[in-house]
Protein backbone atom coordinates (compact mmCIF):
# COMPACT_ATOMS: atom_id res chain seq x y z
CA UNK A 1 0.00 0.00 0.00
CA UNK A 2 3.01 2.40 0.50
CA UNK A 3 4.12 1.53 -2.49
CA UNK A 4 1.17 2.55 -3.91
CA UNK A 5 1.37 5.97 -2.63
CA UNK A 6 5.01 6.79 -3.19
CA UNK A 7 4.71 5.64 -6.60
CA UNK A 8 1.62 7.22 -7.83
CA UNK A 9 0.83 9.60 -4.74
CA UNK A 10 1.27 12.95 -5.92
CA UNK A 11 -1.82 13.00 -9.09
CA UNK A 12 -4.07 11.24 -6.19
CA UNK A 13 -2.87 14.15 -3.35
CA UNK A 14 -4.27 17.11 -6.01
CA UNK A 15 -7.25 14.89 -6.61
CA UNK A 16 -8.04 14.59 -3.06
CA UNK A 17 -7.53 18.07 -2.30
CA UNK A 18 -9.45 19.55 -5.40
CA UNK A 19 -12.74 17.25 -4.58
CA UNK A 20 -12.31 18.53 -1.03
CA UNK A 21 -11.68 22.04 -2.02
CA UNK A 22 -15.00 21.62 -5.00
CA UNK A 23 -17.25 20.72 -1.99
CA UNK A 24 -17.37 17.18 -1.58
CA UNK A 25 -15.88 16.73 2.19
CA UNK A 26 -12.59 14.77 1.88
CA UNK A 27 -9.92 14.43 4.05
CA UNK A 28 -7.48 16.20 1.93
CA UNK A 29 -5.56 18.00 4.99
CA UNK A 30 -5.33 14.58 6.48
CA UNK A 31 -3.30 13.41 2.98
CA UNK A 32 -1.28 16.48 2.82
CA UNK A 33 0.03 15.89 6.02
CA UNK A 34 0.73 12.00 5.56
CA UNK A 35 2.48 13.39 2.37
CA UNK A 36 4.66 15.43 4.48
CA UNK A 37 5.82 12.83 6.73
CA UNK A 38 6.24 10.45 3.70
CA UNK A 39 8.27 13.30 2.06
CA UNK A 40 10.20 13.94 5.42
CA UNK A 41 11.14 9.48 4.82
CA UNK A 42 12.80 10.60 1.20
CA UNK A 43 9.86 8.91 -0.74
CA UNK A 44 8.57 12.30 -2.06
CA UNK A 45 10.25 15.84 -2.61
CA UNK A 46 8.70 18.65 -0.06
CA UNK A 47 8.40 20.73 -2.72
CA UNK A 48 6.13 19.01 -5.30
CA UNK A 49 4.02 17.54 -2.51
CA UNK A 50 3.41 21.63 -1.40
CA UNK A 51 2.94 22.22 -4.94
CA UNK A 52 0.44 19.43 -6.32
CA UNK A 53 -1.74 20.23 -2.72
CA UNK A 54 -1.94 24.04 -3.61
CA UNK A 55 -2.73 23.19 -7.03
CA UNK A 56 -5.01 21.12 -6.07
CA UNK A 57 -6.61 23.73 -3.82
CA UNK A 58 -7.04 26.19 -6.56
CA UNK A 59 -8.01 24.60 -8.86
CA UNK A 60 -10.77 22.96 -6.73
CA UNK A 61 -12.15 25.95 -5.40
CA UNK A 62 -12.26 27.88 -8.21
CA UNK A 63 -14.48 24.89 -9.82
CA UNK A 64 -16.80 25.25 -6.77
CA UNK A 65 -16.93 29.19 -7.41
CA UNK A 66 -18.14 28.84 -10.90
CA UNK A 67 -19.87 25.45 -10.60
CA UNK A 68 -21.93 25.39 -7.17
CA UNK A 69 -21.48 29.32 -6.49
CA UNK A 70 -22.04 31.58 -9.78
CA UNK A 71 -23.75 28.75 -11.86
CA UNK A 72 -25.98 26.86 -9.54
CA UNK A 73 -26.30 28.89 -6.34
CA UNK A 74 -29.18 31.22 -7.09
CA UNK A 75 -30.86 29.28 -9.16
CA UNK A 76 -31.13 26.51 -6.53
CA UNK A 77 -32.17 28.56 -3.67
CA UNK A 78 -34.90 29.90 -6.41
CA UNK A 79 -35.81 26.57 -7.47
CA UNK A 80 -37.22 25.06 -4.67
CA UNK A 81 -39.38 26.44 -2.41
CA UNK A 82 -37.94 25.30 0.94
CA UNK A 83 -34.89 26.97 -0.22
CA UNK A 84 -36.40 30.04 -1.57
CA UNK A 85 -37.05 31.52 2.34
CA UNK A 86 -33.52 31.21 3.12
CA UNK A 87 -32.19 32.94 0.25
CA UNK A 88 -33.99 35.85 1.29
CA UNK A 89 -31.56 35.87 4.34
CA UNK A 90 -28.68 34.24 3.03
CA UNK A 91 -27.79 35.95 -0.75
CA UNK A 92 -28.12 39.74 0.78
CA UNK A 93 -26.15 38.11 3.99
CA UNK A 94 -23.39 37.07 1.34
CA UNK A 95 -23.34 39.69 -0.75
CA UNK A 96 -22.54 42.11 2.35
CA UNK A 97 -19.90 39.50 3.33
CA UNK A 98 -17.94 39.28 0.28
CA UNK A 99 -18.27 43.40 -0.55
CA UNK A 100 -16.64 43.73 3.05
CA UNK A 101 -14.55 40.93 4.17
CA UNK A 102 -14.53 38.96 0.90
CA UNK A 103 -10.57 38.38 0.65
CA UNK A 104 -10.35 37.58 3.92
CA UNK A 105 -12.88 35.06 3.98
CA UNK A 106 -11.39 33.63 1.25
CA UNK A 107 -7.67 33.65 2.08
CA UNK A 108 -8.57 32.23 5.82
CA UNK A 109 -11.31 29.81 5.07
CA UNK A 110 -8.44 27.74 3.38
CA UNK A 111 -7.31 27.30 7.34
CA UNK A 112 -10.99 26.22 8.91
CA UNK A 113 -12.07 22.66 8.01
CA UNK A 114 -15.84 23.85 6.66
CA UNK A 115 -14.83 26.94 4.87
CA UNK A 116 -11.99 25.12 3.04
CA UNK A 117 -14.68 23.40 0.66
CA UNK A 118 -17.57 26.47 1.10
CA UNK A 119 -15.77 29.97 1.09
CA UNK A 120 -15.60 29.33 -2.67
CA UNK A 121 -19.36 28.88 -2.85
CA UNK A 122 -20.48 31.80 -0.93
CA UNK A 123 -17.98 33.65 -2.83
CA UNK A 124 -19.50 32.66 -6.09
CA UNK A 125 -23.04 33.08 -4.96
CA UNK A 126 -22.19 36.29 -3.36
CA UNK A 127 -20.43 37.66 -6.30
CA UNK A 128 -17.27 38.08 -5.51
CA UNK A 129 -15.25 39.93 -8.31
CA UNK A 130 -13.57 36.60 -10.20
CA UNK A 131 -10.41 37.84 -10.39
CA UNK A 132 -10.30 39.09 -6.72
CA UNK A 133 -11.39 35.51 -5.45
CA UNK A 134 -8.44 33.83 -8.05
CA UNK A 135 -5.91 35.89 -6.01
CA UNK A 136 -6.69 35.41 -2.83
CA UNK A 137 -7.77 31.70 -3.30
CA UNK A 138 -4.26 31.45 -4.58
CA UNK A 139 -2.50 32.97 -1.51
CA UNK A 140 -4.68 31.03 0.62
CA UNK A 141 -3.53 27.94 -1.08
CA UNK A 142 0.08 28.33 -1.54
CA UNK A 143 0.20 29.76 2.32
CA UNK A 144 -1.89 26.68 3.61
CA UNK A 145 -0.17 24.10 1.29
CA UNK A 146 3.22 25.47 2.35
CA UNK A 147 2.33 25.90 6.09
CA UNK A 148 0.65 22.53 6.86
CA UNK A 149 3.26 20.82 4.65
CA UNK A 150 6.60 21.90 5.74
CA UNK A 151 4.99 21.24 9.41
CA UNK A 152 4.43 17.56 8.79
CA UNK A 153 7.50 17.19 7.11
CA UNK A 154 10.13 18.79 10.08
CA UNK A 155 7.14 17.01 12.05
CA UNK A 156 7.64 13.52 10.32
CA UNK A 157 11.51 14.23 10.74
CA UNK A 158 11.53 14.79 14.10
CA UNK A 159 9.05 11.82 15.52
CA UNK A 160 11.32 9.47 13.21
CA UNK A 161 14.56 10.79 14.65
CA UNK A 162 13.25 9.99 18.11
CA UNK A 163 12.03 6.63 17.12
CA UNK A 164 15.25 5.93 15.64
CA UNK A 165 17.30 7.01 18.26
CA UNK A 166 15.12 6.09 21.75
CA UNK A 167 12.92 2.76 19.71
CA UNK A 168 9.54 1.83 21.28
CA UNK A 169 9.64 4.26 23.80
CA UNK A 170 9.29 7.53 21.68
CA UNK A 171 6.43 6.16 19.85
CA UNK A 172 4.53 5.45 22.83
CA UNK A 173 5.73 8.75 23.77
CA UNK A 174 4.89 10.36 20.81
CA UNK A 175 1.28 8.52 20.97
CA UNK A 176 0.16 9.90 24.40
CA UNK A 177 1.24 13.34 23.90
CA UNK A 178 -1.08 12.94 20.52
CA UNK A 179 -3.81 11.74 23.03
CA UNK A 180 -3.10 14.37 25.72
CA UNK A 181 -3.13 17.54 23.13
CA UNK A 182 -6.54 15.73 21.55
CA UNK A 183 -8.37 15.15 24.97
CA UNK A 184 -7.22 18.50 26.46
CA UNK A 185 -8.10 20.76 23.00
CA UNK A 186 -11.71 18.45 22.80
CA UNK A 187 -12.55 18.75 27.14
CA UNK A 188 -10.90 21.82 27.87
CA UNK A 189 -13.10 23.71 25.05
CA UNK A 190 -16.15 22.06 26.79
CA UNK A 191 -14.83 23.42 30.21
CA UNK A 192 -14.41 26.98 29.12
CA UNK A 193 -17.67 27.08 27.33
CA UNK A 194 -19.18 25.94 30.57
CA UNK A 195 -17.37 28.42 32.64
CA UNK A 196 -18.56 31.44 30.75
Amino acid sequence: MTNFFTSHGLPLLFVVIMIESFGIPLPGETALIAFGVLASQGHHSIVWVIVFAAAGAIVGDNLGYWLIGRLGGRELFERWSFLRRYSERFLPAAERLMARHGGKTVFFGRFITVLRYTAAWVAGIGRMPWWKFLFWNAAGGICWATAVGLVAYYAGHAAADAIQRYGIYAAGGIAGAVVIVFLFTHFGKKWLESRL
